[in-house]
Parts: structure tokens; sequence; C-alpha cells
């Protein structure tokens, strides 16, 4: 994954940052989810996304872990 390796390069602050911007975009597509799951519709593309995001958060708090 690309970001992954961009991650490498970013400082403490751009990383929580991008942390931030992430836990944004998890929880607002966890409400998009909600609303196609209470109509019925699919779901496959923001069930795909979020375990996206989930594998960028891990990877980027790994980071911080290893390097700050």
């Amino acid at each position: 994954m690309n970001d992954e390796v961009t991650a490498l390069s970013l400082t403490k602050k751009e990383i929580e940052q991008r942390i931030a911007e992430l836990k944004m975009e998890y929880i607002r597509l966890q409400n998009d989810l909600e609303k196609l799951e209470s109509t019925g519709q699919r779901t496959s593309i923001q069930e795909n996304k979020l375990g996206e995001i989930e594998k960028e958060l891990r990877s980027l708090r790994e980071q911080l872990d290893d390097d700050f």
C-alpha cells in the first residue's frame, strides 16, 4: 500500500494528524454503512474501505510506538 510507504517519512505531528483524519473518515463511513444496512442495500464497498482504514491506522500507530 502506498500510504504505508509514505507514512515512513512523516513526522510525529503529521502522523497524529493523519490518524485524526482517518478516525473522522471511519466514523463517517460507519454512519453510511448503518444507513445502507437499514435500507437493505449492499455494504461491501464501505466494509472494504473500513478495513483499509483500520490497516492504515494500525500501521501509523505502530510507527508512532516504534519511532517516537
